[in-house]
């Protein structure tokens, strides 16, 4: 072999990695392009989980799993905490007791609920509803079995 076939060679062979070069530059460039972009989307979508997560704690009552069932939880009644943050149903049984002026057992206010008063056992979940209320500091259990408005 003559040596200006060898430097044909070599000259043909540097212009193919020259161009293979280019090729890898350009896909390198488009792949770092690509992972900026999903670092933003990435960002973009954790700030908006976030504010998700926030709307949906504030607009729904807090829940915790019980036996595999979602049951609403009662909190503690604290300084400056208004019924509100009661789930809808337990601010219609502290309401009712609110309205009554004084002392209700469990059948005024069920029937103020309109709730069966008659039937034994119907009214034992109401009965648990206030006796939560009363044990979060909501309402106040007199040693009668009465409950009253805690001031």
């Amino acid at each position: 072999m003559a040596e200006s076939e060898i430097a044909e060679r070599i000259a043909a062979r540097r212009a193919e990695l020259d161009g293979l070069e280019e090729q890898l530059v350009k896909q390198l460039e488009e792949v770092r392009a690509e992972r900026d972009e999903l670092a933003v989307a990435e960002r973009v979508w954790q700030r908006m989980a976030g504010q998700l997560d926030e709307e949906a704690q504030a607009s729904a009552p807090p829940a915790a799993q019980v036996a595999g069932q979602a049951v609403l939880l009662v909190p503690h009644r604290g300084p400056g905490m208004d019924q509100d943050a009661l789930p809808p149903h337990y601010q219609g049984i502290l309401a009712v007791v609110q309205g009554a002026g004084g002392p209700v057992s469990t059948k005024q206010v069920g029937q103020e609920l309109g709730l069966d008063t008659v039937t034994p056992g119907k009214l034992e979940p109401l009965r648990g509803k206030l006796s939560k209320l009363a044990g979060r500091g909501w309402l106040r259990k007199l040693p009668d079995g009465r409950f009253t408005v805690r001031p």
